[in-house]
């Protein structure tokens, strides 16, 4: 199975974490955040039923061991997930997706403009360590960012907007930090899986990281290359007026903090997402 399946040469560990690293959530009674060093992967499912249930995203380089041990706390020993989706291909989303999927032999799901990457046909652009913010911005070069392999492994979401085995959530196209980016929503109780549309930490700024100081942002700056796709994005996920977020980065969000949040962000998005300088900023454009 691994014969058409290849991380890129520049995958490796990052030394990078958090205070809130291998401490999981139950953020609803169906949806569990785990953070692994710097990045949250979330399970969709009811605990109680091990055959039903989805991944969102694959955490960081060499963190397959972490997620199996906390999946079968989580579901019990041998689940399998019914799938796996990617909110994007960033290298801290992807980080043990082959390893997952040898373990499980499950499809993996991606909008259609993020194939190129995932299937060793497109790098993504280089992280900016010249934009404006902190330490972790200034370590970026140090972060992958060539094309992984996942062959035939990865397919497209469904173009309805339809999520696999998950009838009550849709994905919604939020581009900007990435081209294929998505976010996946449930109406019932309005239930957000952001990625890194937005987020719940200044993720530029390492001891923000570290002590995980929760204040809502927009993507990460250092890989973002598309700053009015990405103002759009957050405006349309404003508009479905979640009641709690789980982003890619930083401790979910919920109730009037997300509310208030949320807009003030959509209002402000030039003075507190935007960078003043970096190499795909233009700030004429905004």
């Amino acid at each position: 199975m691994a014969d058409d399946m290849q991380y890129s040469e520049d995958h490796h560990f990052i030394p990078v974490t958090s205070i809130m690293s291998g401490i999981g959530q139950a953020v609803t009674s169906d949806i569990y955040c785990y953070p692994i060093q710097v990045v949250n992967v979330c399970f969709i499912g009811d605990p109680d039923n091990s055959e039903q249930w989805t991944l969102v995203d694959a955490g960081m380089p060499r963190s397959a061991d972490d997620i199996l041990k906390e999946v079968e706390k989580r579901f019990g020993p041998n689940a399998r997930p019914n799938e796996i989706l990617l909110t994007h291909g960033h290298f801290d989303h992807v980080g043990a997706i082959i390893d997952l999927i040898e373990h499980w032999d499950v499809p993996v799901y991606a909008h259609e403009k993020e194939l190129p990457f995932l299937t060793g046909k497109k790098s993504y652009p280089e992280p900016d360590p010249t934009v404006e913010g902190g330490m972790v911005a200034k370590m970026s070069p140090y972060f992958p960012n060539e094309a992984i392999q996942l062959g035939d492994h990865v397919k497209p979401l469904p173009a309805d907007g339809t999520v696999p085995n998950l009838p009550e959530w849709k994905w919604i196209h939020t581009p900007g930090h990435s081209p294929g980016h998505v976010s996946f929503f449930r109406e019932r109780d309005r239930a957000l899986i952001v990625g890194d549309a937005f987020v719940t930490v200044k993720q530029e700024y390492l001891y923000k990281v570290l002590v995980q100081e929760q204040e809502i942002s927009g993507p990460p700056r250092y890989l973002t290359t598309d700053w009015k796709e990405a103002w759009e994005s957050v405006k349309k996920l404003a508009a479905l007026k979640p009641a709690v977020a789980v982003t890619g980065h930083g401790i979910p969000m919920a109730g009037d903090v997300l509310t208030d949040s949320l807009a003030n962000l959509v209002n402000h998005f030039q003075e507190i997402a935007v960078p003043d300088f970096g190499r795909y900023v233009d700030r004429r454009e905004h």
